[in-house]
Formats: structure tokens, C-alpha cells, sequence
């Protein structure tokens, strides 16, 4: 069973980086995108598409209802127990998916749970989609403040700030990733001020943290409250990358980093922009940038827009980190994965992504105009992540953890309330622009579930043509010439004979002296030691049989591999190994197993996927790849 209070990547960390260097880390990628909430959540609450009166009584409501959605969503669900789920330090949707698989293996209600989490990583990425548009946005909307003539000017700067953080993404964010946590800590540092100096001129605001306001809130004007949700859930989007980072700098880290520095500066800003409208009622037209005096407006404009290009660098660092582990669960086709650091594993690139991102980012900024717009398009991902997040939760306290039936039926009750009742209230917006987040996780959901049902396909037909060991065997022995070297044929799968396998010897006719058949199983686990990432089998007559075995998050190198093995006979010596690979050409047919559409959108998935000569890193120079067809 799992130990949910051991091996803790923050303990871990500690041999290479104190407590607070990694809590500080934290602070810059982990808290970037929460932290830069306040600039338009409270905005929205009132002006948003279900505007309010800037009455006490609202005030104190959508306060209470933000302040008590950060404890209970943030604080007890995230930080305190979802953070538990580390898989082998680990975090995110598909790693909490891979944990339950490997604890509980195959059960009947296993479809359901990996539909769960294909269903959260697709709906991660449309959020990771907004948010940078509504994060930069918001930011560069903040010049409207200090002069009405930079009106024009908002949406040209904020494409510009998009197109330069995705244009640096190739060079690596280890440079930039070092000023991250300082900026966003001094950024973090001036909320805080800027939020106490309003409290201290209205302190009877603090009364704002009562859940009492919130429950009146509800019992005055129901309708009103509930469409509200769909607001006051913008303070804590960002909450998924408390579990998505928690591999970069550990459960300890991120906790101490919230309940320390994040949870108190942001109420205290809240607090400090509700006690401005109060004396202001027309500063909540932006009563972020307001707070501040008139010659602070222009440097916070700056420091706020540094900290969104953060939170959205946070965003798309992790969108390449859930494409990584989708491709090696089997989710996704093979990607061109670029490594920009030689020291930091985590670091990597994905061009078609990277781009593809780009473009729908502009298309945002363009189409919605601003961040207002955008509110009504923010929040349906997260909230459906979050949903998704307690469904799977519950199955973790239940089948992996044992807790106490009334325990984690409690627990996985209170959430499922919380959490459904945001999500209720964001349907709300789907007409004016929920159904673009929607839209791009059904696309996802769409092309993950096609590649991996296709995938399970085309194995089953290449099972049904595949010789057994043994008979393959007893019909070469002695017959077939053998000349000098190895041969290396990928197989998908541990039984059988792969198909490049009786290609070659179909038309070639002749064997290599040492003939290796690999096949590279990636675990539900994040790493594999490297001692123990092989298994060899002789079978006799020159015939080996190798397993190679890698994490969701390690690189898959064979020849790296390979130059490490000596149980196979003998060393691999490069320029005396051969690699055959099998390519196939899908055809769609009407035979049991996807629809039609489905069959042909798998194909070409498959056309465009990096070839495995790449992506297990092979010497072009010695490979060989023998095509076939093969109907679906």
C-alpha cells in the first residue's frame, strides 16, 4: 500500500536546497497564478455578467465567500490532503491516475477512474489556454488607469508581451526561473501593504471574514449568491498547480509558502479593495490599481504584468510536463520533447504545442477583448478540474488509503458540495464564453481517448498475426543463415514476435548472430532507478528477449541503455548494431472497434507522431524500418 505520510519530495529536496529556498521557489512558479487573482476576481464579482450593488451587505458576502473558499478549497482540500497523493513525489491528474492503477490494479470501476483523469488533463488544458490571455490581459489593462489614452493601446501590448513569452520558451526558464520567486515575493510584499493601508483607514472591514456574511448572503438573495459563485471562484483559480508542482519542490514547501506568505497577503488585499469601495463605491471599475496612489499606479502596472508573463510561464511549463506524461502513459502520440537544461531534468520544450498554444492565446485576446470578457470564459476548467480532482480523491481515500468509510465519505461529500456548487454556477456562463474552455478540453478528450483506444487496437491485430516464441524458434533453427552483429527489432508488447521481426526474415532471409527483441514499459511511477531498469531473457540460438523499463517523467534513451547492458550475450558495440523498427499504415475499416471518423483521425495521429528513432533516441544511421498495412 502506499505511504501517504512518507517519502515527501520536499524532505527529499532538503539535501540539495534548504526548506526556504524551495518554499521561496514555490512562491514564483507555484503561487503565480492564485497570486495574480486579485486583479480582476473582485472586479468581476460586482461588474462582471451578473452585476451587484456595492452595498456592505454584498461586500461583506462575496469577502466571506472568497475567504472561505480559499480555507476550504485551497487550505484543507489541496494543501492539506490532496497534497497527500504524491506519486513517488509526483503530482497532477494523470500521475494521481497512475497511482490509483498501480495500488488498486484492474477493478470494474477502474474505466470510470481513468476516464476521470483523461477528463481532468483535457480540462487542463483549456485553462492553460486562458490563462495567460486573462492574466496579461488584466495586467496591461491596469495603463486604463493611469491614462484613459492607453485605451487603444491594451490589447496591441499584451499580444506583443504573449508573442515574446512564447517566442523565449525554446531557450529554457532557468535564467528567468531564478528571479521568479524574488518578483513574485515582492509583488506578494506590496498586496499586502497596499491592502492594510486601506484596512487600517477602514478597519471594520475585517468583520467581512465572518462565514456569517456569506450564509446571509445566500438567505437574502439566493439567485444572486449562487450566480455570483461563478466570480468569487476566480481567487483561487491557480489552485490545481499546488498538486501539478508539488514534484519541483515538494508537499512542505508548498505548504509553508501558502500558509505563510500567499493565503494571508492575498486576504489582506481583498480585505483592503473591499474597504476601498466601501469609502469608493466607483473604484470598483478597477479597485486593484486603485488602491494604489497615483504615482505607485504605473511601476504596479509593471510589477502586476511581470508577475502574469510568471503565472502564465508557470501555466505553460506545465502544460509541456502533462503533454509529457500523457505521451508516455500512452495518451498521447510521440512528441518532440526538447530538454533546454542539462541539469534540470523537469525543463523541457514542446514546439507543436508551444505554437499551438501561442495561437489560441492571440485568438483569445483578440476575440473576447478583454479580461472582463475573458471572466466569463475562466473558471469552467478549473472548476471541472476541481470536480474531477474530489471524484478521484474519493477513490483514493477509499480503495488505496482505507480510511474510515464515514471519514472519507464525509470529507469526499463536503467537497463534492463545494466544488459542484462553482461548477453549477459556471454552466451559467457557458453562452458567454464558458464553451470555449469546454470546446478545447473536448478536443483533448477526443484526440487522448482515440490515441489510447487506437493504440489497445493495434496491438490486438498485430497480436492476432504474431508467431509464439517457441514455434518461431523451432522453425529457424538450422535453417536460416546467421551473419555478424546484433539486430535490435522494437516490439510494443513481451509475448510474441514483433512484425519487423518476420518482415526482415520474410525478405531478407537471413538472421543476425545475435538477434534482440526490446520493448521499452513505461510504470506508474514518475522514475525507475536506472540499476534496476532491465530485465533479459536468453532464449536460445542467439535470441534475447529484453525489457527496458522507465518512469512517466524519465527519457526513454536505448542505446543509453544498451551501452550499460552485458548480460545479452555480450556488450553492444554501436557500430555493430542494427535497429529495425515496424511502421505500419493504418486503414480504416469497417472490422469491431472505433467509428470510422475516430479510425482515420487515429491514423493521422499516427502519420504525425515523432518516429521512434527519435524519440528513444536511435542512431539514424543504424536503423531500419520495414512498412506494412494493417487494417483497424
Amino acid at each position: 500500500m502506499h505511504d501517504t505520510s512518507a517519502a515527501q519530495p520536499a524532505e527529499h529536496g532538503t539535501h540539495r536546497e534548504s526548506l526556504a529556498a524551495l518554499a521561496l521557489g514555490a512562491i514564483g512558479v507555484v503561487f503565480g497564478d492564485i497570486g495574480t487573482s486579485p486583479l480582476y476576481a473582485l472586479k468581476e464579482s460586482f461588474i462582471g455578467h451578473h452585476p451587484m450593488a456595492t452595498d456592505v451587505p454584498h461586500l461583506f458576502g462575496v469577502i466571506s465567500l472568497m475567504f472561505w473558499t480559499m480555507t476550504l478549497i485551497v487550505t484543507i482540500k489541496y494543501v492539506l490532503i490532496v497534497l497527500r497523493a504524491d506519486n513517488q513525489g509526483e503530482g497532477g491528474s494523470l500521475a494521481l491516475l497512475a497511482l490509483i492503477q498501480r495500488s488498486m490494479g484492474s477493478t470494474k470501476w477502474m474505466p470510470v477512474v481513468i476516464m476521470l483523469g483523461v477528463a481532468a488533463t483535457a480540462l487542463f488544458y483549456g485553462d492553460a489556454i486562458i490563462t495567460p490571455a486573462i492574466s496579461v490581459l488584466s495586467a496591461v489593462e491596469g495603463l486604463t488607469i493611469v491614462s484613459p489614452a492607453f485605451g487603444e493601446w491594451v490589447i496591441p501590448i499584451a499580444i506583443v508581451i504573449l508573442i515574446a513569452l512564447f517566442s523565449i520558451q525554446s531557450h529554457g526558464t532557468a535564467t528567468v526561473g531564478r528571479l521568479f520567486g524574488p518578483v513574485i515575493l515582492v509583488y506578494f510584499a506590496i498586496l499586502a501593504v497596499m491592502g492594510a493601508v486601506s484596512i487600517a483607514q477602514t478597519p471594520q472591514v475585517l468583520a467581512a471574514l465572518s462565514p456569517t456574511h456569506a450564509v446571509a448572503f445566500f438567505l437574502a438573495d439566493p439567485v444572486l449568491a449562487f450566480l455570483a459563485l461563478g466570480s468569487v471562484i476566480l481567487a483561487v483559480t491557480g489552485a490545481e498547480a499546488l498538486y501539478a508542482d508539488m514534484g519541483h519542490f515538494g508537499r512542505r514547501a508548498i505548504m509553508v509558502s501558502w500558509l505563510y506568505v500567499a493565503f494571508p497577503c492575498l486576504i489582506l488585499n481583498y480585505l483592503g479593495q473591499a474597504a476601498l469601495v466601501m469609502r469608493v463605491p466607483d473604484a470598483i471599475s478597477n479597485p486593484f490599481f486603485l488602491l494604489a496612489p497615483d504615482w505607485a499606479r504605473l511601476p504596479l502596472v509593471v510589477l502586476a504584468t511581470a508577475a502574469t508573463v510568471i503565472a502564465s510561464q508557470a501555466t505553460i511549463s506545465g502544460a509541456y510536463s502533462v503533454s509529457q506524461q500523457a505521451v508516455q502513459l500512452g495518451y498521447l502520440p510521440r512528441l518532440k520533447i526538447l530538454h533546454t537544461s542539462a541539469k534540470a531534468a523537469g525543463q523541457i520544450y514542446v514546439p507543436l504545442l508551444n505554437w499551438g498554444m501561442l495561437a489560441m492565446v492571440v485568438l483569445l485576446v483578440l476575440g473576447f477583448h478583454s479580461s472582463t470578457n475573458l471572466a466569463a470564459a475562466y473558471g469552467i476548467a478549473v472548476t471541472g478540474t476541481m470536480v474531477v480532482t474530489a471524484c478521484m480523491l474519493s477513490v483514493l481515500m477509499f480503495g488505496v488509503w482505507k480510511w474510515h468509510p464515514a471519514i472519507a465519505g464525509g470529507i469526499t461529500g463536503l467537497f463534492l458540495l463545494v466544488d459542484g456548487a462553482y461548477f453549477a454556477s459556471n454552466v451559467t456562463k457557458i453562452p458567454d464564453g464558458g464553451w470555449f474552455p469546454i470546446l478545447i478540453a473536448g478536443i483533448v478528450f477526443t484526440l487522448l481517448t482515440t490515441w489510447a483506444t487506437g493504440r489497445r487496437i493495434v496491438r490486438a491485430r498485430l497480436a492476432e498475426d504474431s508467431l509464439p516464441i517457441g514455434v518461431f524458434l523451432a522453425s529457424t533453427r538450422g535453417k536460416v543463415p546467421r551473419i555478424p552483429g546484433t539486430s535490435v527489432f522494437l516490439a510494443s508488447t513481451v509475448e510474441g514476435i514483433p512484425p519487423a521481426l518476420l518482415h526482415n526474415l520474410k525478405h531478407n532471409h537471413i538472421l543476425h548472430e545475435r538477434v534482440v527483441i526490446l520493448t521499452v514499459v513505461i510504470e506508474g511511477v514518475p522514475h525507475v532507478p536506472q540499476a534496476g531498469c532491465s530485465e533479459v531473457e536468453d532464449m536460445g540460438d542467439g535470441f534475447y528477449r529484453m525489457v527496458l523499463h522507465y518512469g512517466f517523467m524519465d527519457e526513454a534513451d536505448i542505446p543509453a541503455a544498451l551501452a550499460n547492458e552485458n548480460r545479452a550475450g555480450a556488450p553492444f558495440r554501436p557500430a555493430q548494431t542494427s535497429y529495425f523498427l515496424s511502421r505500419q499504415t493504418l486503414i480504416a475499416s469497417s472490422r469491431p472497434g472505433m467509428a470510422i471518423w475516430r479510425e482515420k483521425l487515429f491514423s493521422w495521429m499516427v502519420r504525425n507522431a515523432q518516429t521512434a528513432m527519435e524519440f528513444f533516441k536511435l542512431p539514424t544511421n543504424r536503423v531500419i524500418e520495414l512498412g506494412s498495412q494493417l487494417e483497424i
